[in-house]
């Protein structure tokens, strides 16, 4: 079987020994040279600022939603930040937050709670489930699971 095997691939690679590999021609005509880039140019150094300090601050007090908050904020442009922030939280305590943050410490920040001090001027209605309570039931009486193991015979 195997000599036939290989009599028959013999004959398999002289039939296409006969023809000739296909000559393709190129895509595209010699006469186009290949394409040529110039270098691309070094980029501007990025300007050097002077240091910008700022002062902002604001505050919402919005009777229609209950959003009170505030915050107020100091830089003096070299690095060095300090500022605050208020919000009302929904117990009507006051969360207050105390930051700072520079190039040495990083940032550090004090977190103060001011309980009590605004009231909503509404109250939430008390919690009433829509379905009745689940009648209680009293535990099933099944008795206790008779297990003995096997006595226990090595196999050996």
């Amino acid at each position: 079987m195997a000599a036939k095997l290989i009599i028959f691939a013999a004959c398999v690679v002289s039939a296409i020994a006969q023809y000739p590999a296909p000559a393709y021609k190129p895509a595209y005509p010699a006469a186009y040279p290949a394409p040529a880039y110039s270098a691309p140019k070094a980029y501007a150094p990025e300007p050097a600022y002077a240091p910008a300090p700022y002062n902002f601050e604001y505050s919402v007090n919005d009777p229609t939603t209950y959003d009170v908050k505030s915050q107020s904020e100091y830089a003096d442009g070299n690095g060095y930040v300090k500022g605050s922030y208020s919000l009302l939280e929904a117990d009507g305590s006051t969360r207050v937050v105390e930051y700072t943050a520079d190039d040495y410490n990083g940032f550090n920040a004090e977190v103060k709670k001011i309980d009590g001090g605004y009231k909503a001027p509404y109250s939430a209605p008390a919690y009433k489930p829509a379905y009745p309570a689940a009648p209680a039931y009293p535990a099933p009486a099944y008795p206790a699971p008779a297990y003995k193991p096997a006595p226990y015979k090595p196999a050996y």
